[in-house]
């Protein structure tokens, strides 16, 4: 949803800020790892517009992280791409959900810890980051903190 919002899609209240449009453009976004695209067309969701790059997980996994990673910010950085910086959103359901139970939507498989701090190092060195945030991460389900932890340790690790 944040991105369907983001990128112009919803109410005019919340895509159409002091009518300066979509806050990004389709072509200046990656969405990267996930898995459910078959599940949300089966609910009838909207598929990811042809002008946003896409890796999904089988894709990313085809690649190898490092590839799909490096791809995905040269995507970013490219020549007469997005102006200014590039800002890193992460859902926590994009973990393996063996590793990240604490998400209201679960779905089995997703990236590892390593391989969710290779993405996030990868597009921290471009040099064009200005920004990074979680979301998705539901800490009521999470009573042991292990996946607060895990979250903290991958920013952590990316950053060095």
């Amino acid at each position: 949803m944040d991105l369907a919002l983001a990128t112009g899609r919803g109410p005019a209240l919340l895509t159409n800020i002091e009518g300066r449009g979509p806050l990004v453009n389709d072509e200046d976004v990656v969405a990267f790892g996930y898995r459910d695209a078959e599940e949300q067309a089966a609910f009838g969701s909207q598929p990811l517009p042809r002008e946003l790059l896409a890796f999904d997980l089988p894709d990313v996994r085809r690649r190898g992280i490092d590839a799909a990673a490096r791809d995905a910010g040269a995507h970013l950085t490219r020549d007469g791409g997005p102006d200014g910086g590039l800002w890193i959103h992460v859902d926590a359901d994009v973990l393996d959900d063996a590793i990240m139970p604490a998400v209201d939507y679960r779905l089995p498989g997703g990236l590892s810890w390593e391989e969710l701090t290779t993405a996030i190092r990868i597009a921290i060195q471009s040099g064009r980051a200005v920004g990074l945030e979680v979301t998705i991460y539901n800490p009521k389900l999470d009573p042991g903190g292990e996946g607060a932890r895990g979250l903290a340790n991958v920013i952590g690790d990316a950053l060095t």
